[in-house]
């Protein structure tokens, strides 16, 4: 008999977690973007030294599976970064991460989630959908690589 497995945790960056989740930033956004391990290192933090910053990590067990850089800005926070690595997509992690960012807008008492996404991201699409985002415009050739952006937003009733 197979044992269950490890329930997923979320948790705040911890700066001896940097290099882990740097290599988890290489690893998910590497089809995109010349991710150097160093400088996914460095982008973290410079996170962590922002005030108005929060990164979450989704780990199981020892083994760290996704993350989501945030700011919290006046009544608002913003969704820079959602990363989950490539063999552990479609297992809600994603889906987990979101729900932080909304828990956190909802500490904060934000009135407002937004965050870009890339037009192609079919799956993130449908998961911010699936989390109550719409989509509120569009942001031509916003990546390197002239890809559009959607920017989409949440609004937080009772905020």
């Amino acid at each position: 008999m197979s044992e269950p497995p490890l329930p997923l945790e979320i948790c705040r960056l911890r700066p001896d977690d940097v290099p882990v989740v740097a290599s988890l930033h290489v690893a998910a956004f590497r089809e995109r973007v010349e991710h150097s391990l160093e400088r996914a290192a460095d982008s973290l933090r410079e996170e962590l030294a922002r005030p108005w910053a929060q990164v979450w990590v989704a780990t199981r067990g020892a083994e760290v599976l996704g993350s989501i850089v945030l700011w919290v800005v006046a009544d608002e926070v913003h969704v820079l970064d959602v990363a989950t690595h490539p063999e552990a997509r479609r297992q809600g992690i994603g889906r987990a991460l979101v729900a932080q960012a909304i828990r956190v807008a909802r500490e904060h008492a934000a009135r407002t989630l937004y965050l870009e996404v890339r037009r192609s991201n079919e799956a993130a699409i449908a998961l911010y959908q699936a989390a109550g985002f719409t989509l509120a415009g569009v942001r031509r050739r916003y990546y390197p690589d002239d890809e559009d952006a959607l920017d989409m937003s949440l609004a937080l009733a009772g905020s």
